[in-house]
């Protein structure tokens, strides 16, 4: 799975993450070569088939399939869905490159859960991000996680939900508090200040990470998240100039993916 805000060099979102940016190309270009250093890392380390999904929600992704590694497959799109966003118990294991913090993340970069409006996403009284959510969804197929870079916060974020998971940190963001006192377009501008390696330090080490992830998952046994049926989340979106506070509650008897899915229901 892979994502634009958690990629070393990419300074922000609105001239780096929307396909409308200034830097859009330039992002492209970031994401593929840290994409391109995990599938060499776990090509490494005995992988023998990986895919490599263009995650990122605007327009048809941010992976460019000319610069892409000739050994990975490339996926964009959902068959049914979104969740469990093309995974399947086919897959041995997942990892993650480029993801960022959920909403509300201390010291993140471009920290936010779907989109700017979101305060805060729960499952079952859990908060999670655009992460914790595909995990969860894995755990329910039996998949593990064992891979994910991005900044520092996002990392720490992995570490909570899976114990043992393997993470690079490739930028650390600088602002301090939560933001929740901010409207959705106050809080797309909120956390943009950050240190990053520089692009190629950060994909030697994505290389490296992805190479000890799967050499320990061939050796040892990772977590799975898995939470106690019945499912309920509960969404909470910032207020904004013409709307208040509110929160949207879905529940569902017996699947995380069913629920979900339900997210997307009027």
């Amino acid at each position: 799975m892979t994502d634009v805000e958690g990629v070393a060099g990419v300074l922000n979102y609105v001239d780096y993450g929307n396909p409308h940016g200034i830097f859009f190309e330039e992002t492209r270009t970031l994401l593929t070569m840290e994409a391109n250093a995990a599938v060499d890392g776990f090509f490494a380390a005995g992988a023998t088939e990986v895919v490599v999904v263009a995650g990122h929600g605007s327009g048809c992704g941010a992976i460019n399939a000319l610069i892409l590694d000739k050994r990975a497959k490339l996926q964009r799109g959902w068959t049914t869905g979104p969740y469990p966003l093309g995974i399947d118990k086919s897959y041995d294991a997942i990892a993650f490159v480029g993801q960022h913090a959920k909403a509300g993340s201390e010291y993140a970069h471009i920290p936010h859960t779907q989109n700017w409006r979101i305060l805060d996403l729960s499952v079952n009284g859990l908060s999670v991000g655009e992460f914790g959510q595909t995990v969860l969804c894995a755990g329910e197929l039996g998949v593990p996680v064992i891979f994910g870079s991005g900044d520092r916060a996002f990392c720490r974020e992995a570490a909570e939900l899976v114990p043992g998971i393997e993470t690079v940190a490739v930028k650390k963001g600088l602002i301090p508090g939560k933001g929740d006192e901010c409207q959705p377009e106050a809080y797309s501008r909120r956390n943009e200040a950050a240190i990053h390696l520089q692009p190629e330090t950060a994909r030697e080490l994505i290389r490296e990470g992805a190479r000890k992830a799967l050499q320990r998952f061939k050796k040892e046994k990772f977590g799975i998240l898995k939470l106690p049926p019945p499912y309920k989340f509960v969404c909470t979106f910032r207020e904004d100039e013409k709307n208040p506070q509110i929160q949207k509650i879905k529940i569902h008897p017996d699947s995380v993916i069913g629920l979900m899915n339900k997210m997307y229901e009027k």
